[in-house]
């Protein structure tokens, strides 16, 4: 396999940060720093001898947010998200939901546009942007090595919340048709719980029922 990911569920909400990296390059990208991931998380890089070109958010909910001014301070590498989910990214707690700590604020270097190609040494990632648990949530799709990072759209036999101040169940039913026309092979590694494929979701084709269409 040319890549590897790491995931380290963290936090209170228990969010899966990642490390993807290219094994022929060693190159690396952070995902999602969720709290008390940023020591895990440099501790595995220094033991892999990887270099951190980017960390990526695919979206900005608090849980997904606490450690990225940890890691960026530490690795310098240039953070990016979705213009839609920016302001929270820059201010914690402004998209409504209750902060329960300090959160310092990040100013993103980079926009996750749908449709963008993000490198991760020789791994291609596709911004697919999947509105309806945030605005800005994005998915990131390797296509070429069947996996996508799902973020909090879809879990292993659940999705994302859309009774948040920024969620819309009419676009989050959308979302899901633009993944589940995926591949079945795919695998998803998502914002919380076990990876899973789109063959074992079997209910995707079904979702559209809990949102009234």
């Amino acid at each position: 396999m040319p890549y590897t990911i790491e995931v380290f569920p963290s936090g209170p909400a228990m969010t899966n940060a990642m490390v993807l990296s290219c094994d022929k390059t060693k190159q690396a990208a952070i995902i999602d720093p969720s709290s008390g991931s940023g020591k895990s998380i440099k501790a595995y890089i220094a033991r892999r001898g990887l270099e951190v070109k980017t960390i990526l958010i695919t979206h900005s909910h608090w849980d997904h947010i606490a450690d990225v001014a940890e890691v960026q301070n530490f690795f310098h590498a240039p953070v990016a998200v979705h213009p839609l989910d920016a302001p929270n990214l820059i201010r914690p707690g402004s998209d409504g939901l209750p902060v329960f700590f300090e959160i310092e604020g990040v100013k993103p270097d980079l926009q996750l546009l749908d449709g963008a190609h993000i490198f991760v040494g020789e791994i291609d990632l596709e911004v697919i942007h999947t509105p309806g648990h945030s605005r800005g949530s994005v998915c990131l799709y390797a296509k070429e090595h069947h996996f996508i990072i799902s973020g909090d759209l879809i879990f292993q036999n659940s999705i994302g919340r859309i009774d948040l101040p920024t969620s819309e169940a009419a676009q989050m039913w959308r979302s899901l048709k633009k993944i589940g026309a995926l591949p079945s092979q795919t695998v998803l590694y998502p914002g919380h719980g076990d990876t899973t494929t789109l063959a074992e979701e079997k209910w995707l084709p079904e979702a559209k029922r809990f949102f009234g269409g």
